[in-house]
């Protein structure tokens, strides 16, 4: 199965902002339904703290990248010892049949080449009964405030990107389609979102992207598109203005599905 090209990369920006996600504030649908007897699958488990979180409130969590080196960045962020780490395709999943009690994949079937074959690979590895959870952002729906014309060209050339790439950056509303495709029929959807409008949080966020847009794997695929260094020089200024704009305000919306496998 043909993988989409990981549009973020592994930049020091990219996985101090991931860094930043947890189970409580990318995961709390899922939360109420896990138990200290739960064996829980995390596809993509990028930097781990998310796994980590979840560790800590399931028996075990078998933690899946899709190469060794992205997986030694996983490790490193583990703290807790009930985590076994595999690296896997999400489209072709190398366990058996009725493996898992909770397969779980946060912001990842925006970037496979094929969101309905791994639902459907998901759905497999589950238990009869068990959970697969999936949430993702639609980026058609972001809201940035206040605006200005750098950042409204950031958000489209980030979607020009990541379709480049053959993702889909609006995959949130999509994914009860797609499970629903993947032969799933009792899916609960739900939708969340991330705001930052904190000091704090606009330094995170502002300060990731203006340094993201410069020096992570997204300049180079800009770069490959015909994007001028100057664009994202402007776009870069525009996030570090907007960090410290005390009306700077940002939301993402995020679809959900719980579907019983």
């Amino acid at each position: 199965m043909k993988q989409t090209r990981y549009i973020h990369g592994h930049h020091s920006s990219v996985l101090q902002a991931h860094a930043w996600r947890t189970a409580e504030n990318s995961a709390a649908y899922l939360l109420p339904h896990l138990t200290d007897s739960t064996l829980l699958l995390d596809i993509g488990a990028g930097p781990g703290t998310i796994t980590d979180d979840l560790a800590g409130r399931v028996a075990r969590v078998v933690a899946t990248e899709v190469d060794e080196a992205t997986l030694v960045r996983t490790r490193e962020g583990v703290r807790r010892s009930n985590v076994d780490f595999v690296v896997a395709d999400v489209h072709a999943l190398d366990f058996p049949d009725d493996s898992f009690d909770v397969v779980h994949a946060h912001q990842v079937l925006q970037h496979v080449a094929d969101p309905v074959q791994a639902f459907r690979e998901m759905r497999r590895v589950c238990r009869p009964g068990g959970l697969i959870a999936a949430r993702d952002v639609d980026y058609s729906a972001i809201s940035i405030h206040p605006a200005s014309p750098p950042l409204t060209e950031w958000l489209a050339l980030y979607r020009r990107i990541a379709r480049a790439a053959g993702g889909d950056p609006d995959a949130g509303p999509k994914l009860l389609g797609w499970a629903r495709q993947a032969g799933c029929s009792d899916i609960t959807p739900s939708a969340s979102v991330w705001c930052f409008a904190t000091p704090r949080d606009r330094a995170y966020w502002g300060g990731s992207w203006a340094d993201r847009v410069l020096n992570s794997r997204f300049a180079e695929q800009a770069a490959e598109l015909g994007v001028l260094h100057e664009t994202l020089l402007a776009i870069s200024d525009a996030w570090q203005e907007w960090a410290t704009d005390p009306d700077g305000w940002i939301t993402l919306t995020h679809g959900e599905v719980l579907a019983r496998a």
